[in-house]
């Protein structure tokens, strides 16, 4: 196969990986970076001969007018199918109280008379109690409202008759909220919709809704500045879709203890029915088990008491979701076949109880825990020690999100939240994500929040959470291109800008200073050597 002449861009800063930044690790940069068949050739100078041999074969010149060239980034934490299929919900983030609610899903509900389905996003609790009764009179059709952390979901009562919700019972690790007569309010929370609402959800949906959701997610994730990511609630129907696009023209593209342990035997047969050497851009590397819940709801699993709060019902630790021998079977027996295992745990308990797990599982398989919103300084420490991933989301830090903490948690806590340097600084590889679409998936916000630990959300907001857990901006960049590869084995191909690699790369104006990077644009996207995305 003839080659072709391949594309050189210059006049601009490129990025140059850095393999172990910390908080004061400066950028280096290049000027100068040569591309040819989705492969990354040089990295470097303009004044360099391998520059100079690509201009004299006619490479295609593309000018950066000053602009920066960073690698293809991946989300290491997302809901692939929820993001798409959430890209046309009614949006509830701005409404302040019940009566705005109401209106905003009224108003989507006239806008939308052909849809089967009311579906609404980014409910809290402080706007309205999730009772049926509030939102029965909106329109017949069945509603679903997800809350922003997608941990609960408000039903009305013709989407309560379609579950037949009164004949569910709760799931392990789950509740349906019910009155006292045992008939379900509206409320669907934890494990009760990741395996009651999640999975009804995707199977009333349609082939083709769902290949639309997930080509909807890849059209907004390129002109995000992502080239990759990393699912964290693969569902059967899901992973079905994705095969069949994987077989179109497009080619890469973005319990009892029995059931359990035949979720992991079902997890074994899916990662090895496509492996990482004959599909390195879409395979299954591990499962991922939910330890706990999160903190607004007060499902975090903690070692003191949640204090009175908005959410707060009665004095409780929260309870972990996994008895921890089941738990320690069904990890063990997915780091003896070679999976990856990847542990949600946001309490101080739950994530005390995920390293135990983990603590005798190989490294080789790198696993993971996701969120590690409140871990104690032992733990963070212990991180690095076993060889785990941090795998972090800094949008969730956000201090305008955190407002109801002091209430629930008290000060003393509120100290140890989202300890982020204690990982890094503790050998801890990072892996940095935006768990969309629970929260924004813009690159630079996610960076901001972890190198200020400012509100993204609302700029105007003054609070700081924990100024002395920050990331510095080279090191938070590189957790969320690089750490995110390596975290899943693709730092071999992806990640970084280095020759012999993948050519994922971004282009961005933007200035390399932390209190300026909410100003910074994505300008185009390259996947694979080829332009994806252009503002």
């Amino acid at each position: 196969m003839t080659q072709s002449a391949g594309h050189l861009f210059v006049g601009g800063k490129v990025f140059l990986h850095a393999k172990q930044p910390g908080l004061e690790t400066e950028p280096q940069f290049g000027n100068a970076i040569y591309i040819r068949d989705g492969t990354i050739e040089h990295v470097g100078f303009e004044d360099d001969d391998a520059i100079s041999q690509c201009r004299a074969a006619g490479a295609v010149v593309h000018d950066l007018n000053g602009q920066t060239v960073l690698p293809g980034f991946i989300d290491g934490h997302i809901h692939l199918l929820r993001l798409g299929q959430s890209l046309s919900k009614a949006a509830l983030d701005h409404c302040e109280n019940e009566d705005d609610v109401r209106k905003a899903i009224k108003n989507h509900a006239i806008a939308n008379p052909n849809e089967p389905r009311i579906l609404c996003k980014g409910w809290m609790r402080y706007m309205s109690k999730p009772l049926a009764s509030l939102v029965d009179d909106l329109d017949p059709r069945p509603i679903y409202v997800d809350s922003k952390d997608l941990h609960t979901t408000w039903c009305s009562t013709s989407a309560l008759k379609e579950l037949d919700a009164e004949n569910l019972e709760d799931p392990e690790g789950g509740k349906i909220e019910r009155d006292a007569n045992g008939k379900p309010t509206g409320a669907f929370e934890e494990a009760a919709v990741f395996n009651i609402i999640w999975p009804f959800l995707a199977s009333v949906a349609t082939e083709k809704d769902r290949e639309d959701w997930i080509w909807a997610a890849v059209k907004a994730y390129n002109g995000s500045g992502y080239t990759g990511a990393i699912d964290m609630a693969m569902e059967e129907q899901a992973w079905e879709t994705l095969l069949n696009i994987r077989k179109g023209p497009l080619g890469r593209q973005l319990p009892s203890k029995e059931d359990c342990l035949s979720q992991v035997d079902r997890a074994i047969e899916v990662h090895k029915q496509l492996s990482a050497e004959e599909s390195p851009d879409l395979h299954v590397v591990g499962i991922k088990v939910i330890c706990d819940g999160i903190v607004d709801a007060c499902t975090a699993y903690l070692s003191e008491p949640y204090l009175k709060g908005v959410d707060a019902i009665k004095s409780s630790t929260g309870q972990p979701f996994w008895e921890g021998d089941i738990l320690n079977a069904v990890v063990h027996k997915a780091d003896a076949a070679g999976l990856q295992v990847a542990l949600h745990a946001i309490g101080d308990a739950a994530i005390t109880m995920a390293v135990d797990a983990l603590s005798t599982c190989s490294p080789l398989n790198r696993h993971r825990m996701e969120h590690l919103e409140l871990a104690s300084a032992q733990d963070a420490k212990r991180l690095g020690e076993l060889g785990i991933t941090a795998s972090i989301q800094p949008v969730h830090a956000d201090p305008w999100i955190l407002r109801a903490w002091p209430g629930l948690l008290g000060s003393h806590r509120c100290e140890r939240a989202f300890p982020y340097r204690e990982f890094s600084d503790g050998g801890a590889a990072l892996a940095l994500g935006s768990d969309s679409p629970t929260s924004p998936w813009d690159i630079m916000g996610n960076v901001y929040v972890a190198t200020t630990r400012k509100s993204y959300r609302n700029t105007e907001y003054d609070e700081v959470v924990n100024y002395n857990f920050r990331l510095g901006i080279c090191e938070s960049v590189v957790a969320a291109s690089y750490g995110s590869a390596r975290s899943v084995f693709w730092d071999k191909r992806l990640g970084s800008l280095e020759k012999g690699k993948v050519a994922d790369l971004t282009i961005w104006d933007m200035e390399w200073e932390k209190d300026k990077l909410l100003s910074a644009k994505v300008k185009e996207t390259w996947f694979n050597g080829k332009k994806v995305w252009a503002a």
